[in-house]
C-alpha cells in the first residue's frame, strides 16, 4: 500500500503494537449456525490481532439452527454440533459434541446467543429465548460471563427463497423486522448488548449495492465476512476498527476502508440504542 491511508495503517500498526500491555485476551463463544460461521470464523481473530488484541474464538455450530432448537439440544444434551475452535490463529474442529461440553470448555468472557435467519424477524420464534439464556448459564465456568445478541443480516433482495416469503421478499422489510422483533424480545434475558452485523451488513450495501451475499443469504466469502468480523472486533475489543491495517489481499483498499468504517458506524449507533433507518 503506497497511499495516505496506506501509510497511516502502518503507523497505525506500530501504535497498537506499542501498547502491547494493554492488550486484551478475550473468550467468545457463539451459539449459533452457518450465520455465525461468515461473522466469526474468518477475519475476526487477524484483525484483533493487527491492533494487538487476542481471542479464543468458540462456534458452537448446527446448520440453520434455532432458538428452539439449540434449547432442546442443551436439555436433552445432544451430541449434535460441530464445534469451531480458534485459539492463536490455529483452527481446530470437534464434531458430534454436546453443546453443554462446548460451554464447559472454557471460561468464556462472552457468549453470544442468536436466531435461525428465517425466523429472526418472527416474534413468536423467541418464546424459548429466555429459558434458553438460563440453561446455558446454568453451565458457564465463568460467573462474569457476558450474553451479548448477535443481531443477522436480511436476505439478498433478489433471494428467491420460500424463506424470504414472510418478509414479501423484501430486504428492507426483513431488516426492519429483525430489529423490531429483536427490541421487543431481548428485554426478557437483561438487554444484552448487540453485535450489530445486521446493520453493517445494510450499511455497506447502501455503499457498494447489494452484493454482501454470495448465495442470497450467506455472506459473500470476503467482503461480507469481513464487513462482518469488523463489526465483531469493534465489539469485542471496544477499539474503533476504522484504521485497523488487516484486510484479506482479496479486497480492494477502498472495500476494506468501506466495511471498517460502517462497521463502526454500526456499533457507534448500537451503542446509543439507534438502528439505521432504511
Amino acid at each position: 500500500m503506497t497511499t495516505l491511508r496506506g501509510l497511516l495503517f502502518i503507523i497505525l500498526y506500530f501504535l497498537f503494537s506499542a501498547v502491547g500491555a494493554q492488550a486484551k485476551l478475550i473468550k467468545v463463544l457463539a451459539i449459533g449456525n452457518s450465520f455465525s460461521q461468515d461473522a466469526i470464523e474468518q477475519y475476526l481473530y487477524e484483525l484483533a490481532r493487527a491492533q494487538g488484541d487476542s481471542l479464543v474464538i468458540g462456534n458452537a455450530y448446527i446448520g440453520g439452527c434455532s432458538i428452539d432448537r439449540h434449547y432442546n439440544n442443551l436439555l436433552k444434551d445432544s451430541a449434535l454440533y460441530d464445534y469451531r475452535k480458534i485459539v492463536s490463529g490455529v483452527r481446530s474442529e470437534k464434531r458430534k459434541v454436546t453443546l453443554k461440553s462446548i460451554i464447559r470448555d472454557e471460561q468464556w468472557d462472552v457468549i453470544s446467543l442468536q436466531q435461525a435467519s428465517r425466523q429472526s424477524g418472527v416474534p413468536t420464534s423467541f418464546n424459548n429465548l429466555q429459558r434458553l439464556k438460563n440453561l446455558v448459564q446454568g453451565y458457564t465456568t465463568n460467573l462474569h460471563v457476558e450474553f451479548v445478541w448477535h443481531m443477522t443480516w436480511a436476505y439478498a433482495q433478489d433471494f428467491q427463497s420460500k424463506r424470504f416469503e414472510p418478509y414479501d421478499y423484501n430486504q428492507r422489510q426483513m431488516y426492519s423486522a429483525i430489529v423490531s422483533t429483536m427490541l421487543g424480545a431481548l428485554p426478557a434475558i437483561g438487554n444484552p448488548r448487540i453485535v450489530p452485523s445486521g446493520t453493517t451488513i445494510q450499511l455497506v450495501r447502501h455503499r457498494l449495492g447489494d452484493v454482501l451475499c454470495r448465495d442470497g443469504m450467506h455472506l459473500s466469502y470476503t467482503l461480507g465476512r469481513y464487513a462482518a468480523a469488523c463489526t465483531w472486533c469493534e465489539f469485542l475489543t471496544g477499539k474503533i476498527v476504522d484504521g485497523n491495517p488487516y484486510y484479506p489481499n482479496t479486497l480492494s483498499e477502498v472495500e476494506a476502508q468501506i466495511c471498517q468504517e460502517e462497521a463502526h458506524e454500526a456499533v457507534f449507533m448500537q451503542e446509543r440504542g439507534r438502528f439505521a433507518v432504511f
